[in-house]
Protein backbone atom coordinates (compact mmCIF):
# COMPACT_ATOMS: atom_id res chain seq x y z
CA UNK A 1 0.00 0.00 0.00
CA UNK A 2 1.39 3.36 -0.99
CA UNK A 3 1.86 5.85 1.78
CA UNK A 4 0.14 8.58 -0.26
CA UNK A 5 -3.02 6.46 -0.53
CA UNK A 6 -2.87 5.71 3.20
CA UNK A 7 -2.49 9.33 4.27
CA UNK A 8 -4.67 11.07 1.70
CA UNK A 9 -7.52 8.61 1.19
CA UNK A 10 -7.85 5.63 3.54
CA UNK A 11 -6.96 7.34 6.80
CA UNK A 12 -9.27 10.39 6.46
CA UNK A 13 -12.05 8.10 5.21
CA UNK A 14 -11.61 5.75 8.16
CA UNK A 15 -11.60 8.58 10.68
CA UNK A 16 -14.62 10.15 9.00
CA UNK A 17 -16.63 6.91 9.20
CA UNK A 18 -15.65 6.39 12.85
CA UNK A 19 -16.69 9.94 13.78
CA UNK A 20 -19.90 9.62 11.71
CA UNK A 21 -20.72 6.46 13.64
CA UNK A 22 -20.14 8.36 16.87
CA UNK A 23 -22.53 11.09 15.70
CA UNK A 24 -25.22 8.55 14.82
CA UNK A 25 -25.25 7.49 18.47
CA UNK A 26 -25.34 11.03 19.90
CA UNK A 27 -28.10 13.51 20.66
CA UNK A 28 -28.05 16.86 22.38
CA UNK A 29 -29.46 15.06 25.41
CA UNK A 30 -26.14 13.22 25.73
CA UNK A 31 -24.41 16.53 26.33
CA UNK A 32 -27.11 17.69 28.75
CA UNK A 33 -26.96 14.36 30.59
CA UNK A 34 -23.49 15.31 31.81
CA UNK A 35 -25.24 17.47 34.42
CA UNK A 36 -26.82 14.33 35.86
CA UNK A 37 -23.41 12.84 36.75
CA UNK A 38 -21.45 15.79 38.20
CA UNK A 39 -19.07 13.74 40.37
CA UNK A 40 -18.44 11.01 37.78
CA UNK A 41 -17.93 13.48 34.93
CA UNK A 42 -15.63 15.73 36.98
CA UNK A 43 -13.48 12.75 38.02
CA UNK A 44 -13.41 11.35 34.48
CA UNK A 45 -12.40 14.66 32.90
CA UNK A 46 -9.76 15.23 35.57
CA UNK A 47 -8.26 11.80 34.85
CA UNK A 48 -8.52 12.18 31.07
CA UNK A 49 -7.34 15.75 30.62
CA UNK A 50 -4.86 16.21 33.47
CA UNK A 51 -3.80 13.07 35.33
CA UNK A 52 -3.27 10.74 32.37
CA UNK A 53 -1.01 13.10 30.33
CA UNK A 54 1.05 13.77 33.47
CA UNK A 55 1.41 10.04 34.19
CA UNK A 56 2.25 9.37 30.54
CA UNK A 57 4.93 12.08 30.68
CA UNK A 58 6.34 10.48 33.82
CA UNK A 59 6.31 7.08 32.13
CA UNK A 60 8.17 8.46 29.09
CA UNK A 61 10.81 10.12 31.28
CA UNK A 62 11.25 7.16 33.65
CA UNK A 63 11.47 4.72 30.73
CA UNK A 64 13.95 7.03 28.94
CA UNK A 65 12.03 6.61 25.72
CA UNK A 66 13.33 7.68 22.34
CA UNK A 67 12.01 11.18 21.59
CA UNK A 68 9.66 10.12 18.77
CA UNK A 69 8.25 7.27 20.86
CA UNK A 70 7.70 9.65 23.77
CA UNK A 71 5.85 12.18 21.61
CA UNK A 72 3.81 9.44 19.91
CA UNK A 73 2.79 8.15 23.35
CA UNK A 74 1.88 11.66 24.52
CA UNK A 75 -0.18 12.11 21.34
CA UNK A 76 -2.04 8.94 22.22
CA UNK A 77 -2.58 10.06 25.81
CA UNK A 78 -4.05 13.37 24.60
CA UNK A 79 -6.46 11.66 22.18
CA UNK A 80 -10.07 11.30 23.36
CA UNK A 81 -11.76 8.02 24.14
CA UNK A 82 -12.73 5.81 21.23
CA UNK A 83 -16.27 4.79 20.34
CA UNK A 84 -15.25 1.16 20.98
CA UNK A 85 -15.38 1.97 24.69
CA UNK A 86 -19.17 2.05 24.49
CA UNK A 87 -19.32 -1.55 23.26
CA UNK A 88 -16.86 -2.82 25.86
CA UNK A 89 -18.71 -0.93 28.58
CA UNK A 90 -21.97 -2.64 27.60
CA UNK A 91 -20.33 -6.07 27.70
CA UNK A 92 -18.63 -5.32 31.03
CA UNK A 93 -21.68 -4.03 32.88
CA UNK A 94 -20.67 -0.37 32.74
CA UNK A 95 -22.89 2.70 32.55
CA UNK A 96 -23.14 3.07 28.76
CA UNK A 97 -25.11 6.32 28.96
CA UNK A 98 -22.21 7.85 30.88
CA UNK A 99 -19.80 6.46 28.27
CA UNK A 100 -21.70 8.12 25.46
CA UNK A 101 -21.82 11.44 27.29
CA UNK A 102 -18.11 11.31 28.13
CA UNK A 103 -17.19 10.42 24.54
CA UNK A 104 -19.17 13.41 23.32
CA UNK A 105 -17.61 15.86 25.79
CA UNK A 106 -14.07 14.45 25.49
CA UNK A 107 -14.15 14.62 21.69
CA UNK A 108 -14.93 18.34 21.86
CA UNK A 109 -12.51 19.22 24.66
CA UNK A 110 -9.66 17.23 23.08
CA UNK A 111 -9.76 19.52 20.07
CA UNK A 112 -8.40 22.22 22.39
CA UNK A 113 -6.25 20.17 24.79
CA UNK A 114 -4.66 17.81 22.25
CA UNK A 115 -2.74 20.49 20.30
CA UNK A 116 -1.50 21.95 23.59
CA UNK A 117 -0.23 18.60 24.90
CA UNK A 118 1.34 17.64 21.57
CA UNK A 119 3.12 20.95 21.07
CA UNK A 120 4.47 20.93 24.63
CA UNK A 121 5.67 17.33 24.12
CA UNK A 122 7.39 18.19 20.85
CA UNK A 123 9.08 21.15 22.50
CA UNK A 124 10.33 19.01 25.38
CA UNK A 125 11.33 15.73 23.73
CA UNK A 126 12.31 16.66 20.16
CA UNK A 127 14.97 18.90 18.71
CA UNK A 128 13.67 21.86 16.74
CA UNK A 129 12.85 20.91 13.16
CA UNK A 130 12.49 17.14 13.71
CA UNK A 131 8.71 17.41 13.70
CA UNK A 132 6.65 20.49 12.87
CA UNK A 133 4.30 21.38 15.76
CA UNK A 134 0.56 21.55 15.15
CA UNK A 135 -0.02 24.90 13.46
CA UNK A 136 -3.34 26.75 13.68
CA UNK A 137 -4.35 25.73 10.14
CA UNK A 138 -3.75 22.06 11.00
CA UNK A 139 -5.77 22.39 14.20
CA UNK A 140 -8.65 23.71 12.08
CA UNK A 141 -8.20 20.73 9.75
CA UNK A 142 -8.53 18.34 12.69
CA UNK A 143 -11.61 20.28 13.85
CA UNK A 144 -13.18 19.72 10.45
CA UNK A 145 -12.45 16.04 10.09
CA UNK A 146 -13.69 15.34 13.63
CA UNK A 147 -16.62 17.71 14.07
CA UNK A 148 -18.13 17.64 10.57
CA UNK A 149 -18.86 13.87 10.47
CA UNK A 150 -20.10 13.95 14.09
CA UNK A 151 -22.44 16.82 13.26
CA UNK A 152 -23.73 15.04 10.15
CA UNK A 153 -24.32 11.88 12.18
CA UNK A 154 -26.21 13.82 14.85
CA UNK A 155 -28.35 15.54 12.20
CA UNK A 156 -29.19 12.17 10.64
CA UNK A 157 -30.18 10.83 14.07
CA UNK A 158 -32.32 13.90 14.71
CA UNK A 159 -34.07 13.76 11.33
CA UNK A 160 -34.30 9.98 10.93
CA UNK A 161 -33.78 8.19 14.26
CA UNK A 162 -35.00 4.84 12.95
CA UNK A 163 -32.49 4.98 10.08
CA UNK A 164 -29.72 5.97 12.50
CA UNK A 165 -30.55 2.99 14.71
CA UNK A 166 -30.43 0.64 11.70
CA UNK A 167 -27.10 2.08 10.58
CA UNK A 168 -25.49 2.01 14.03
CA UNK A 169 -24.30 -1.60 13.88
CA UNK A 170 -23.08 -1.57 10.23
CA UNK A 171 -21.15 1.66 10.81
CA UNK A 172 -19.55 0.25 13.96
CA UNK A 173 -18.51 -2.87 12.05
CA UNK A 174 -17.12 -0.69 9.24
CA UNK A 175 -15.25 1.39 11.82
CA UNK A 176 -13.56 -1.70 13.27
CA UNK A 177 -12.68 -2.96 9.78
CA UNK A 178 -11.15 0.39 8.83
CA UNK A 179 -9.27 0.55 12.13
CA UNK A 180 -7.77 -2.88 11.47
CA UNK A 181 -6.85 -1.85 7.91
CA UNK A 182 -5.18 1.34 9.17
CA UNK A 183 -3.16 -0.54 11.77
CA UNK A 184 -2.20 -3.19 9.21
CA UNK A 185 -1.18 -0.51 6.69
CA UNK A 186 0.95 1.42 9.18
CA UNK A 187 2.51 -1.81 10.46
CA UNK A 188 3.30 -2.96 6.90
CA UNK A 189 4.66 0.41 5.86
CA UNK A 190 6.83 0.76 8.96
CA UNK A 191 7.55 -2.94 9.45
CA UNK A 192 11.33 -2.56 9.45
CA UNK A 193 11.24 0.39 11.83
CA UNK A 194 8.74 -1.47 14.01
CA UNK A 195 10.91 -4.59 14.02
CA UNK A 196 13.97 -2.54 14.95
CA UNK A 197 12.20 -0.63 17.72
CA UNK A 198 9.44 -2.94 18.97
CA UNK A 199 11.32 -3.47 22.20
CA UNK A 200 11.30 0.28 22.82
CA UNK A 201 7.68 0.73 21.67
CA UNK A 202 5.77 -2.38 22.74
CA UNK A 203 6.62 -2.31 26.44
CA UNK A 204 5.83 1.38 27.05
CA UNK A 205 2.62 1.19 24.99
CA UNK A 206 1.40 -1.84 26.94
CA UNK A 207 2.34 -0.16 30.22
CA UNK A 208 0.50 3.00 29.19
CA UNK A 209 -2.57 1.00 28.15
CA UNK A 210 -2.73 -0.87 31.46
CA UNK A 211 -2.05 2.36 33.36
CA UNK A 212 -4.93 4.08 31.55
CA UNK A 213 -7.37 1.30 32.43
CA UNK A 214 -6.20 1.16 36.05
CA UNK A 215 -6.34 4.94 36.57
CA UNK A 216 -9.72 5.15 34.86
CA UNK A 217 -11.23 2.57 37.19
CA UNK A 218 -9.46 2.90 40.54
CA UNK A 219 -9.30 6.69 40.84
CA UNK A 220 -13.11 6.97 40.53
CA UNK A 221 -13.59 4.07 42.96
CA UNK A 222 -11.28 5.72 45.51
CA UNK A 223 -13.30 8.91 45.10
CA UNK A 224 -16.53 6.98 45.80
CA UNK A 225 -17.87 6.94 42.26
CA UNK A 226 -20.47 4.19 41.78
CA UNK A 227 -19.03 0.93 40.40
CA UNK A 228 -20.90 0.85 37.07
CA UNK A 229 -19.80 4.41 36.40
CA UNK A 230 -16.21 3.55 37.34
CA UNK A 231 -16.24 0.72 34.78
CA UNK A 232 -17.49 3.16 32.15
CA UNK A 233 -14.79 5.71 33.05
CA UNK A 234 -12.09 3.03 33.05
CA UNK A 235 -12.96 1.96 29.53
CA UNK A 236 -13.47 5.55 28.33
CA UNK A 237 -9.98 6.50 29.51
CA UNK A 238 -8.40 3.13 28.70
CA UNK A 239 -9.57 2.98 25.07
CA UNK A 240 -8.19 5.92 23.10
CA UNK A 241 -9.03 7.01 19.57
CA UNK A 242 -5.96 5.49 17.95
CA UNK A 243 -7.17 6.33 14.45
CA UNK A 244 -7.23 10.04 15.31
CA UNK A 245 -3.71 9.77 16.77
CA UNK A 246 -2.42 8.03 13.63
CA UNK A 247 -4.15 10.63 11.42
CA UNK A 248 -2.49 13.49 13.29
CA UNK A 249 0.91 11.75 13.21
CA UNK A 250 0.80 11.12 9.46
CA UNK A 251 -1.32 13.96 8.03
CA UNK A 252 -0.76 16.81 10.46
CA UNK A 253 2.71 16.27 11.91
CA UNK A 254 4.00 14.41 8.84
CA UNK A 255 5.94 11.93 10.94
CA UNK A 256 5.49 8.17 10.34
CA UNK A 257 7.61 7.45 13.42
CA UNK A 258 5.04 9.13 15.66
CA UNK A 259 2.34 6.79 14.34
CA UNK A 260 4.09 3.67 15.69
CA UNK A 261 2.88 3.92 19.34
CA UNK A 262 -0.78 4.41 18.28
CA UNK A 263 -0.48 1.55 15.79
CA UNK A 264 0.96 -0.84 18.38
CA UNK A 265 -1.64 0.38 20.85
CA UNK A 266 -4.38 -0.48 18.37
CA UNK A 267 -3.10 -4.05 18.23
CA UNK A 268 -3.07 -4.42 22.00
CA UNK A 269 -6.14 -2.55 23.22
CA UNK A 270 -8.73 -5.09 22.04
CA UNK A 271 -7.13 -7.76 24.25
CA UNK A 272 -6.39 -5.58 27.28
CA UNK A 273 -9.86 -4.01 27.23
CA UNK A 274 -11.46 -7.46 27.00
CA UNK A 275 -9.34 -8.69 29.94
CA UNK A 276 -10.22 -5.56 31.93
CA UNK A 277 -13.93 -6.09 31.28
CA UNK A 278 -13.72 -9.74 32.33
CA UNK A 279 -11.89 -8.90 35.57
CA UNK A 280 -14.09 -6.01 36.72
CA UNK A 281 -17.25 -7.93 35.91
CA UNK A 282 -16.11 -10.76 38.17
CA UNK A 283 -14.30 -8.82 40.89
CA UNK A 284 -17.27 -6.83 42.28
CA UNK A 285 -14.96 -4.24 43.89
Amino acid sequence: MQSSFLTTALLPLALGIIMLGLGLALTLADFRRVLSYPRAVAVALGCQMVLLPLLCFGLAVAWKLEPTVAVGLMLLAASPGGATANLYSHLSGGDVALNISLTAVNSILALFTLPLVVNLSIGHFLQSGEVVPMQFAKVIEVFGIVLLPVTIGMLIRHRAPAFADRMDKPVKIASVIFLVLIIAAVTLRERQTLADHFGSVGGPVLAFNLLSLAVGYWVPRLLRVERRQAIAIGLEIGIHNGTLAIFIALNVLRSPALSLPPAVYGLLMFFTAAAFGFLVKRARV
